[in-house]
């Protein structure tokens, strides 16, 4: 009797627990909170827009006219450095070594100028005897005309000389400039604010992915607004702004619109909204504000608004 009624069991039982599994997966799945609350517009009409903040000077990706192996690095992180003031110094062995070449060169050439007077002095005490008889059958007029000819050659030989101490000062200076080179100075005073190079390591010229060192002017900082190409009409350069930090709305600084590039660029900076478009062009407008307004860093996101105003259907505005 008992495997009699086995099989209808297990039937209705696995029936239910079917039922059971479809009723529950149709449950809506709650919505995430999210992790902070976003910013609201505190303006009836509005432009908004992402923001990048970067110093005033922009980054400034510092590189290297020449390549070699660094030898020093003479800042960190966080540094305030004077315009000139030295940022890394690059291995200048060869360079030395060249330098004590080039002004032995020089020398050698300075010597020659020397030895070149004297012949000089020599001939014309020479000459200045052979002019001096008054009596011609006293030289023959040959010896009288090698003199006039010596002369000349060592005043041609000194001349020489000259241009041989110019060219050794001139390679010289090339050398030195190249050892100036080779020691990386801050362009303007700023703060330091990546360093992507060691000691040791192999420092490439020219135009990197990844900059060597980044250094900009922190005294002022600017937020890089992305304002949607089909709301460029919209934007007024009198309008108010309000920028607000991403993470805590609570957190907001009214801003001053420092210039407007009025060049449409493809959008690079992206919010990760799932309805944001990347295939869009974006005009890019600066603000600035106080460093001590908000806790932001360099390269953080910040979410902005510029007031607009309404206009009606025929673009007329209200």
């Amino acid at each position: 009797m008992q495997s009699k009624y086995t099989l209808p069991i297990l039937a209705v039982a696995g029936f239910l627990f079917a039922s059971y599994t479809v009723v529950s997966s149709n449950k809506p799945i709650p919505v995430a909170p999210a992790v902070a609350a976003p910013a609201s517009a505190p303006f009836k009409s509005f432009i908004a827009g992402a923001g990048i903040v970067e110093p005033k000077s922009q980054n400034i990706a510092i590189g290297t006219p020449l390549a070699g192996i660094v030898k020093t690095l003479s800042v960190k992180v966080g540094d305030k450095v004077k315009a000139g003031a030295p940022l890394f110094y690059l291995d200048d062995r060869d360079t030395r070594a060249e330098l004590a070449v080039k002004l032995a060169d020089l020398a050698k050439a300075q010597a020659g100028i020397n030895e070149a007077k004297a012949s000089l002095a020599d001939t014309q005490s020479l000459s200045d005897l052979a002019e001096a008889i008054t009596d011609r059958r006293a030289i023959s007029s040959e010896e009288l005309l090698k003199r006039r000819n010596a002369l000349h050659i060592n005043t041609a030989k000194l001349d020489s000389a000259k241009a041989l101490v110019q060219q050794a000062e001139a390679a010289l200076a090339t050398t030195k400039t190249t050892l100036a080179r080779l020691v990386v100075q801050a362009p303007v005073n700023g703060e330091v604010l990546q360093i992507n190079i060691r000691p040791g390591e192999f420092a490439q010229a020219g135009a990197l992915n990844t900059p060597l060192l980044v250094l900009g002017n922190m005294d002022q900082l600017h937020v890089r607004v992305d304002i949607d190409e089909n709301d460029a009409w919209r934007f007024d350069k009198t309008s108010k702004a309000v920028a607000y930090l991403r993470g805590n709305r609570n957190f907001k600084a009214d801003l001053m619109l420092a210039y407007v590039e009025p060049y449409v660029v493809p959008k690079k900076s992206l919010t990760g909204d799932s309805t944001e478009r990347v295939d869009t062009r974006v005009l890019q407008a600066l603000y600035s504000f106080e460093r001590s307004q908000l806790p932001v860093y360099v390269g953080q996101q910040m979410d902005v608004f510029i007031e607009a105003q309404d206009y009606s259907g025929d673009g007329s505005p209200l």
